[in-house]
């Protein structure tokens, strides 16, 4: 039952940043009856969000959009408001040297700043390297010298971080049970932080610090990310042996202390392939374990696409199918794809070839391949059929349903191991 906006602990909630992960959230809390107003400097997101559409793919998301942005639960626009609570969940892109780049943080801070009268929330969502939600809550005391972080005076506000923990393709399953861990700058602040999670969440709620807090969300990945690079160094030796690698994995994983992971192209996505260097600029001395395994991941598509240019030595008029450009499998989500710098790669060394993408979730090439003449677009049918090379590059469900019979007498370079 949808409770009303007086129980809510907070009635009005801004999100600010309505990408894969702050506009679910923003759609999740609109739900539970709070006033919600998302923010965003994306005209064309704002213009289609108020359409209630969702302008990414999200399986099972649309209906819940279609329906708070119906009854006026939620709605979006380009500058931010006053509000009782904000939820801070813009990129965090990383410099040259892997440090991040807290621009946006940044922005969005002095943006809200002046909106704010004493006894707000700010959360930042948005991952973080350790200490960058005391930096945010500076950004804001630095615009507004007026306010403290003092608990219990009127002029007090109140700063925390919350990562988030989905995965995407099932964020309306995760954005609801996941536990979810919550650090305050202050006790306080983690306290009403938890108040407001708790209006969406089914999970536990675990309450730390805000620094804590961060570097779990970070380690969490890190972690994922140093299992990843075992198995893709597992698949690049096991090639070298003639070992069926997928074969291989599963026997080890009979153990039952082994949970290794699956190999593929390489690591993408803006969570594990650029959380760890978060860790790695925080204390770059005391982190080789994690920079190697940045290493080893980030030269699997340079392994790949040497498998490529193997299968196609001394052949002429190639026309390779590269199946998905997707970081992962059945989303449009193209940020750090492994996947898609492989077939850049291939554009540019291979540009006698013709490439075919096939990637069933977008409408376009990206944009980082338009200016290649000899790569297209193409449908699965006639990528398939007019392939001489077939490389495998992420496990979409269309993918997956393919018989590898049909694929004649081309060669298949299969990276997820689902044509075996």
């Amino acid at each position: 039952m949808t409770p009303k906006t007086q129980d809510l602990p907070f009635a009005t909630v801004s999100v600010i940043g309505l990408g894969y992960i702050g506009l679910p959230t923003a759609a999740f809390i609109a739900s539970t009856g709070a006033r919600v107003i998302g923010v965003d400097v994306n005209e064309r997101f704002v213009e289609t969000i108020n359409r209630g559409e969702v302008p990414f793919v999200e399986p099972g998301f649309s209906a819940m959009l279609e329906g708070v942005v119906a009854n006026g639960s939620l709605s979006a626009q380009t500058t931010t408001p006053e509000a009782d609570a904000y939820i801070v969940a813009v990129p965090t892109p990383f410099k040259d040297n892997h440090e991040v780049d807290d621009k946006f943080i940044r922005a969005a801070s002095e943006n809200l700043a002046p909106q704010l009268r004493g006894g707000e929330l700010i959360i930042l969502e948005s991952t973080s390297p350790p200490r960058m939600t005391e930096r945010m809550a500076q950004f804001i005391l630095n615009a507004r010298p007026d306010l403290t972080l003092d608990e219990g005076k009127e002029n007090s506000i109140y700063v925390a971080h919350c990562p988030e923990r989905v995965l995407p393709g099932r964020i309306m399953i995760e954005m609801r049970d996941n536990d979810r861990v919550i650090g305050g700058v202050t006790p306080k602040a983690a306290e009403m932080a938890k108040d407001l999670y708790a209006t969406f969440c089914d999970g536990e709620l675990l309450l730390t610090d805000a620094t804590t807090a961060e570097m779990a969300k970070l380690t969490e990945n890190a972690f994922r990310d140093v299992n990843i690079a075992f198995a893709n160094e597992l698949s690049i030796i096991s090639d070298r042996l003639g070992i069926d690698v997928w074969e291989l994995i599963e026997l080890a994983n009979h153990h039952p202390r082994v949970n290794i992971l699956k190999p593929g192209p390489g690591v993408g996505g803006h969570c594990i392939a650029v959380d760890p260097w978060f860790i790695v600029s925080s204390a770059p001395e005391e982190s080789p374990l994690i920079q190697q395994a940045r290493a080893t991941n980030d030269g699997k598509p340079e392994y790949v696409l040497s498998k490529v240019k193997e299968a196609a030595a001394g052949r002429d008029n190639l026309t390779i199918a590269a199946l998905g450009v997707a970081f992962k499998a059945d989303i449009d989500d193209l940020r750090e794809s492994p996947s898609l710098d492989i077939v850049e790669r291939l554009a540019t060394e291979m540009s006698d070839a013709r490439i075919h993408v096939v990637e069933p979730n977008v409408d376009e090439l990206p944009k980082s391949l338009t200016g290649y003449e000899n790569v297209q677009l193409a449908p699965l049918d006639q990528a398939a059929k007019d392939a001489d090379i077939v490389l495998l590059l992420v496990d979409h469900h269309q993918f997956t349903e393919i018989d590898p019979a049909t694929l004649g007498d081309a060669t298949v370079i299969d990276t997820r191991g689902i044509w075996r």
